[in-house]
């Protein structure tokens, strides 16, 4: 069940799942099935990422200062959620744009 629209041809080619793991701006992408162009989460998605990840670093430091006894558990969530809120949070609310990386062959 494709919903998402591909940037370069316009067909519904991308699933929630798919759009978690195109990654943002700094990423390859995934390709699309109709065109094979790759895709990426755009400038909305590579933003929430640098904000949540400067939030997660800034509560770890403020955890390992506040709470020393309790610090291993809450920072262990801290580091899990880095990598499990950015997927959600692209996978269902920011727009695809196209990869603008380029790789060397």
């Amino acid at each position: 069940m494709s919903i998402y629209n591909c940037p370069h041809c316009g067909e519904k080619t991308f699933n929630p799942l798919t759009k978690a793991f195109a990654g943002q701006l700094n990423s390859k992408g995934k390709p699309c099935k109709k065109c094979g162009k790759r895709c990426v989460n755009g400038k909305g998605a590579t933003i929430f990422n640098c904000i949540f990840s400067l939030a997660v670093f800034a509560t770890v430091v403020a955890v390992y200062l506040i709470w020393p006894a309790h610090d291993i558990l809450i920072v262990i969530g801290l580091i899990a959620s880095l990598f499990v809120v950015p997927k959600l949070v692209n996978a269902f609310f920011f727009k695809m744009a196209q990869a603008i990386r380029i790789d060397l062959p």
